[in-house]
């Protein structure tokens, strides 16, 4: 239901037009998609965390609605035809259908770390300060970050993930020795990681792929901020995605 790009434009299209939400703070640069689509979602309160359920999904092993609440030590697990796209403090996250997360935080809204344990998360993170840290586990990959947008994909023998914007410190799980420090603007080296060598390679070069700008825009507008480049992005642009 999800994996194509055309599909996951119809579900955003969807969503936006069914949220109903005004303008909120931190939705200036989302006038694009005011124009192309009338309406922008708001930044979610202090208590709701669930901004779209899809499918059967569940959080702490109980089918979950769009009233439960998902802490910084939620487990998640997405069904077939499954989606939850969700905020937990200054983090908001989309989990594909096939998937399972592993939060872990030191208080229920302060992330510190994300395993993922199978299948495909989008994610925005705040910055951290001073010594707050997070880091996303993979099958084959640890990725420490602050404020960043990030991309994964967890399977048994590999891992894909894109640096969105921002900046990360992917290391090899097998081969902790081996790592990369990413610097990107808009999706600009992403990487897979394999659990062996590929040509005597962990990490290696990847294309973008699997996930779109405007759910970028649209998870950080959820936490009340915006992408680094939704400004320049124009409402023809928009128009040419729809």
């Amino acid at each position: 239901m999800f994996q194509s790009s055309q599909s996951r434009r119809e579900f955003l299209l969807k969503t936006l037009i069914a949220g109903g939400y005004g303008f909120t703070a931190g939705s200036a640069l989302l006038a694009p998609l005011v124009h192309a689509l009338g309406k922008v979602p708001r930044q979610l309160t202090s208590d709701e965390s669930i901004f779209k359920l899809s499918g059967k999904v569940k959080v702490n092993g109980q089918y979950a609605s769009e009233k439960t609440i998902v802490t910084a030590n939620s487990t998640i697990e997405t069904d077939s035809n499954s989606q939850l796209i969700f905020v937990v403090g200054k983090d908001a996250h989309i989990v594909r259908e096939n998937s399972k997360v592993i939060l872990s935080g030191s208080s229920d809204k302060v992330e510190t770390g994300l395993q993922l344990t199978k299948g495909k998360i989008l994610s925005v993170f705040g910055e951290r300060q001073g010594t707050e840290k997070h880091q996303i586990k993979t099958t084959t990959a640890t990725i420490g970050i602050r404020g960043t947008g990030v991309y994964a994909e967890s399977e048994d023998d590999h891992s894909y993930v894109c640096t969105c914007y921002g900046q990360t410190k992917i290391a090899s799980a097998s081969h902790p020795a081996t790592s990369e420090v990413i610097t990107s603007k808009h999706h600009d080296a992403a990487r897979y990681i394999f659990a062996d060598s590929q040509g005597g390679q962990i990490i290696t070069e990847a294309p973008m792929k699997n996930h779109e700008d405007e759910e970028l825009m649209l998870i950080e507008a959820l936490v009340g901020r915006t992408t680094p480049f939704s400004s320049l992005m124009g409402y023809s642009d928009l128009r040419k995605k729809y």
